[in-house]
């Protein structure tokens, strides 16, 4: 669109061939925000249905937030897919009624969410598996995840603990055995929390989501409080220099996403990554 150039937020050259230069993908939690407009990112007046493209020249992979909140049906999918540029892949959050609102329903569900992400075809990078804060490592956690990493077999998987009892051993070793990958997580260092980790458990992909490091919005239920964060460059490097490097080593591929959507902060502080990454390769 020709007014992408007066917008100095948005850069003119291609995404895809900057992230390439690091073997790996960065992006932003969702992308379809009307404060985006208003905090510059996206030109003035630009209307969700414009979003997708204009995002994507900016990055090479976006998060799908929508399917966490309603199930993926494969029409709608199929028409995002026809619209977006080639290079643009897509990760998926798996539909909370499988993971935070669960009931007798669920392994059906499982099937029709399958059938709704199918036409993201080769184009899907994974699957989210996003588990809420109190889901702990109990006995009946444990079997119906592993339910639900069965269900989900034959998909590039990726799991986000949220409670810190699952950051053990034997946890780390059952996701390497079914080739799952163990999601990185940024967020306030807050108790009971999952820590931040290294490790990669599935050698084809590694996923990683910043959260922003607010600890008073975290406790809060207000998801603009929660998500109000503002990455520094030397967070970043430092985080960079601490946890990406080691991953990088261990892993093919990687995704990262900023989910600090709050004034367009995720996409400012994901081109930042980008900008570090590209410097490293560079160098």
């Amino acid at each position: 669109m020709s007014r992408l150039s007066d917008n100095v937020n948005l850069p003119t050259d291609s995404a895809a061939d900057r992230q390439k230069a690091c073997g790996i993908a960065v992006g932003t939690s969702g992308y379809s925000y009307t404060e985006w407009v208003d905090s510059g990112f996206y030109p003035p007046g630009t209307r969700t249905a414009e979003m997708l493209s204009l995002y994507a020249r900016c990055f090479s992979i976006v998060e799908l937030n929508y399917t966490w909140y309603q199930m993926a049906r494969a029409e709608a999918i199929a028409r995002m897919v026809d619209k977006a540029p080639a290079h643009l892949q897509f990760a998926a959050k798996l539909t909370r009624t499988m993971t935070h609102e669960r009931d007798d329903g669920w392994r059906e569900q499982l099937q029709l969410y399958r059938q709704g992400i199918a036409p993201l075809g080769d184009r899907l990078a994974a699957v989210l598996v996003q588990l809420p804060p109190d889901y702990d490592r109990s006995t009946e956690n444990r079997r119906h995840l592993a339910l639900l990493l069965d269900g989900l077999h034959g998909l590039p998987v990726a799991v986000e603990f949220r409670h810190v009892s699952w950051a053990v051993d034997p946890v780390f070793a059952e996701l390497e055995r079914r080739g799952v990958t163990l999601v990185t997580v940024d967020e306030p260092a807050l108790p009971g929390l999952f820590p931040a980790l290294d490790i990669v458990t599935n050698p084809a992909l590694f996923y990683v989501r910043f959260h922003g490091r607010n600890s008073i919005g975290w406790q809060s239920s207000n998801m603009q409080k929660k998500f109000d964060y503002d990455y520094s460059l030397e967070e970043l490097r430092q985080w960079h220099d601490t946890f990406l490097k080691k991953m990088v080593a261990r892993a093919d591929r990687g995704v990262i996403f900023f989910n600090n959507h709050v004034r367009a902060q995720a996409p400012k502080n994901a081109k930042m990554l980008t900008g570090l990454l590209v410097g490293e390769t560079a160098a």
